[in-house]
């Protein structure tokens, strides 16, 4: 079996972020179900993709909104507006849909489309009615949009997000509707898209890499808490604003938090024992230095790969309820609370108490398999041609 996965920006190896993480554990799980996988969408700027024999490049687009200068805002902005597509999907449309559907037919015979989120979807629509599709909802956008108008810090911002939101709800439904498949990244999206039937989607359980690196022994701690994500994504940035104004208050003077990512301006909190490091060469070194993880999702919907990537690692955490979303099964060293006080006793006792590693392997192995299981339903609505999985 041959698909073409449609996705906004293709793969190039970084995996900076929980999207690009997501995308290539599907990417590889597709490959491990005997699948030939040809990627089709745009690279980032001075960047070459990962896999470029089965990469399709239809140009190079930087998309983030934070670090765009004005004129291009107004100017997606703009595009939106003309042509009834979201503001995400407006920034694709820097080339004619001719051009993909060129793009499309040199991919070769395949047998049908992965339509990798709603953005890319949505922008080239009728480019991917020719084929059957499997559509990956990475989360449950419009319910986004709405939870970040409810958030948001301006009228004109709480007004594109309302803008958002009833086209996102209309648009993923039919996505959905659309598709012969549904892949979610949490169980509870699938009731929230329509699909709860098990013919019609699956939630695929995600891992962020598909072998783990062996143990390296005992960690260097260099802070007590240590957070990192894209903290100019909006879901994320809700979180970010909970923990330091509701949680961080509650913690003693010397408890040392390290905050790596992009942050937006604006964000500060005067806890003497709170830093902005920016970014960080080494993910996971900067994780494996802090002796307690904090998972601080509130909002959005989808999975939370830094919940994942934590419990691979078998770190302590303490983390809220949506930040276990699709998560079967809660490590003995993860404490989950929603009040923020409790939230920051637990940090604090976590560290003073040292808490333990556990062996992250069996979660990681757990994982792989529940994911293979759940891409292998999907493939067979395409068609025939998949291996048997092991169960």
């Amino acid at each position: 079996m041959h698909v073409l996965f449609a996705t906004s920006i293709v793969p190039d190896g970084a995996l900076s972020s929980g999207y690009e993480i997501a995308n290539q554990a599907i990417i590889d799980a597709l490959r491990r179900n005997g699948v030939r996988v040809t990627v089709l969408g745009f690279g980032w700027p001075g960047k070459a993709p990962s896999d470029p024999e089965n990469t399709i490049l239809l140009g190079s687009l930087d998309v983030r909104t934070d670090t765009a200068p004005l004129p291009r805002k107004l100017a997606w902005l703009a595009s939106a507006v003309a042509s009834g597509l979201t503001f995400a999907s407006a920034k694709l449309r820097v080339i004619p849909e001719e051009r993909v559907r060129e793009a499309i037919a040199a991919a070769g015979p395949f047998d049908g489309y992965i339509l990798n989120s709603v953005q890319m979807a949505a922008a080239f629509e009728d480019a991917f009615r020719d084929k059957p599709s499997i559509f990956v909802a990475h989360n449950v956008e419009f319910r986004s949009a709405t939870e970040n108008s409810q958030a948001a810090r301006g009228a004109f911002q709480r007004i594109l997000f309302r803008r958002e939101a009833r086209l996102l709800e209309v648009i993923e439904k039919r996505l959905c509707r659309n598709a012969r498949f549904v892949f979610t990244l949490a169980e509870e999206d699938r009731a929230e898209l329509g699909v709860a039937s098990e013919t019609r989607s699956v939630a695929l359980p995600l891992v962020t890499r598909s072998d783990l690196p062996p143990a390296t022994g005992t960690r260097r701690i260099e802070c007590d808490a240590g957070l990192i994500g894209t903290w100019t994504w909006e879901p994320n940035r809700i979180g970010l604003d909970w923990f330091l104004g509701k949680v961080v208050p509650h913690l003693r003077a010397d408890f040392r938090i390290h905050i790596a990512g992009s942050v937006p301006a604006g964000v500060s909190s005067p806890h003497p024992g709170v830093s902005f490091v920016g970014r960080v060469p080494d993910a996971q070194a900067f994780v494996r230095s802090a002796a307690v993880i904090p998972l601080v999702s509130t909002s959005g919907s989808g999975v939370q790969l830094k919940t994942i990537e934590t419990f691979e690692l078998g770190l302590p955490s303490v983390a809220t309820a949506h930040s276990l979303r699709g998560i079967a099964h809660k490590p003995r060293n993860c404490i989950m609370t929603d009040d923020p006080a409790a939230f920051a006793r637990a940090l604090q006792q976590t560290v003073d108490q040292a808490v333990a590693d556990v062996d992250g392997s069996d979660f990681h192995r757990r994982q792989i398999a529940a994911l293979d299981r759940a891409v292998a339903l999907g493939l067979a609505t395409l068609g025939a041609g998949t291996r048997e999985v092991a169960a």
